[in-house]
């Protein structure tokens, strides 16, 4: 009963998160500009790390492994502060704005990135754990990943409306998913059953394209079928990262003010079960 309770959870969550996507598109701006911006910058830190000769040695490689952690942490995280911020305008019957959105992540900028050098460091360590060769360290890292994971569940949504310091955004995150984790753990497990539910047709479609384009033996046909394929895993892409981050503002709101934003009425949090 409990795994069905939260799936009903976290499809009355989903439901309601696609209907404020629906009636106001443009928070999907905010996760194109970000995996935009997050492909950018890859490709400038891997050219560049060609330009200069490769890894070389193992410091080399780490270093670049923890940029990589770096500039993709920040690029993520100030887009996803941007759209939920944004979101919340909606909730609270505004009109979302790109602009405003922007502007409200780039008054945290310097959290956001101090938050992306712990994550990346965190990161970097967890790699560092899980590449020994030893089922007690694959273990040890499995067990550091997923209890930051919960740590830091609220992080962003805590840089993004609350105005601390990243030491208290991570103080706050925790005591916020460990007051409401039942609550917070259902339906995000929920959110992200029913989002893959929702999302496996469209990848096996762009599967699909792209088999029939190869097998077409057409430069023309392998060509369009790639621009289909791109076209529907990037509307795939959108739309999940955009869901998850209403769907986890609307649980930040929740948790914080123990109150349902308007939009979200179907869903009744509190009788989500631990």
């Amino acid at each position: 009963m409990g795994l069905l309770t939260r799936l009903r959870t976290g499809w009355a969550l989903t439901k309601d998160s696609i209907r404020v996507l629906r009636d106001d598109p443009e928070l999907a701006v905010f996760p194109l500009v970000g995996g935009v911006g997050g492909l950018c910058y890859v490709a400038l830190l891997v050219g560049g790390t060609s330009v200069v000769g490769g890894f070389g040695s193992d410091v080399v490689a780490l270093g670049v492994l923890f940029l990589l952690y770096l500039g993709t942490t920040f690029v993520a995280s100030f887009s996803t502060a941007a759209l939920m911020h944004e979101t919340r305008t909606a909730f609270e019957g505004g009109e979302p704005s790109f602009r405003s959105g922007m502007a409200a992540a780039w008054r945290n900028k310097g959290t956001l990135l101090v938050w992306s050098v712990i994550s990346a460091t965190v990161g970097v360590v967890v790699q560092l754990i899980d590449s020994q060769d030893s089922l007690l360290a694959e273990i040890l890292a499995g067990i550091v990943s997923v209890a930051w994971s919960i740590l830091t569940y609220f992080v962003v949504p805590v840089i993004a409306f609350e105005d601390v310091s990243v030491r208290e955004a991570v103080r706050r995150s925790g005591e916020t998913f460990k007051g409401t984790w039942g609550e917070t753990a259902g339906a995000h497990f929920g959110v992200g059953i029913v989002t893959f539910l929702f999302m496996l047709p469209v990848v096996i479609v762009a599967g699909t394209v792209l088999f029939l384009g190869i097998a077409s033996g057409s430069g023309f046909g392998f060509g369009a079928s790639v621009a289909v394929a791109a076209v529907l895993l990037v509307g795939v892409y959108l739309f999940s990262a955009s869901l998850s981050s209403i769907a986890k503002t609307a649980l930040y709101v929740y948790a914080t003010e123990g109150r349902r934003p308007g939009a979200f009425e179907d869903v009744d949090l509190g009788h989500v079960p631990d």
